[in-house]
């Protein structure tokens, strides 16, 4: 309403940008109405700042690390995305002004970690301080792999079944390979210490079988003795 030609609208909702304002006066019986000329409103964003912190540091290789980033004020929204240098580890979505990603995969060494909150509509983005994880490698224990034959000698087109035993039985993880000489006949998982290959293709004659674990995070590679397999023709 006009006080003394005067009239004030006062509005905290507008959004960052800028935003053409006019005034416009309705008139009454005596005068016209009119309306202004467009006044640009600027409306800044506002600053953010971002924290970032380590569930573990120093670490070992192989061990799970959760980054953890804070934006402020928390009511921000859109997703923070954490570097490694200049590799991208992963973007997660903010939640409650925090966002975290879970590692396992950091190399031995030392990382320098970022968290960089993108901004939205209303708040500018912002970047952590460098949170330097130091990744240190871990002594791997030592593996012995054994080898054993469901069948030896064999006959020609009869399936035979080698086992890989790998000690110490609890522990270690992955893979086994499985070599006729320098022929690979497959890989197979390990379970429980053991990992197992059937096969009937093995042609007639001795073969020199041998079983590779292969190792992980923890424990190192190991190669069976030579298992002679002798495949004999069907009688």
């Amino acid at each position: 309403m006009l006080s003394s030609g005067t009239a004030q609208y006062s509005t905290s909702s507008l959004a960052a940008g800028g935003h053409s304002i006019t005034a416009a006066y309705s008139g009454d019986a005596s005068y016209a109405a009119s309306t202004s000329g467009i006044l640009t409103q600027t409306v800044n964003k506002l600053n953010s700042t971002t924290g970032l912190v380590s569930s573990l540091n120093p670490s070992n290789t192989g061990d799970s690390v959760k980054f953890t980033a804070t934006v402020a004020p928390s009511v921000a929204i859109g997703s923070v995305t954490f570097k490694d240098g200049s590799t991208t580890l992963g973007t997660v979505a903010l939640s409650g002004g925090m966002a975290s990603l879970t590692t396992s995969s950091l190399s031995g060494g030392s990382h320098n970690i970022t968290a960089i909150y993108g901004g939205d509509s209303t708040y500018n983005g912002s970047t952590s301080g460098t949170v330097v994880q130091v990744v240190n490698t871990a002594t791997k224990l030592n593996t012995t792999t054994t080898l054993t034959s469901s069948s030896s000698p064999s006959n020609n087109g009869q399936t035979v079944t080698f086992t890989a035993t790998v000690s110490p039985s609890t522990g270690p993880s992955g893979t086994v390979t499985f070599k006729d000489g320098t022929t690979t006949l497959g890989t197979t998982a390990l379970s429980s210490g053991n990992a197992t290959m059937a096969t009937s293709s093995l042609s007639t004659g001795p073969h020199s079988i041998t079983a590779t674990y292969n190792g992980d995070s923890n424990y190192n590679t190991s190669t069976s003795a030579v298992l002679t397999q002798t495949v004999r023709k069907k009688k």
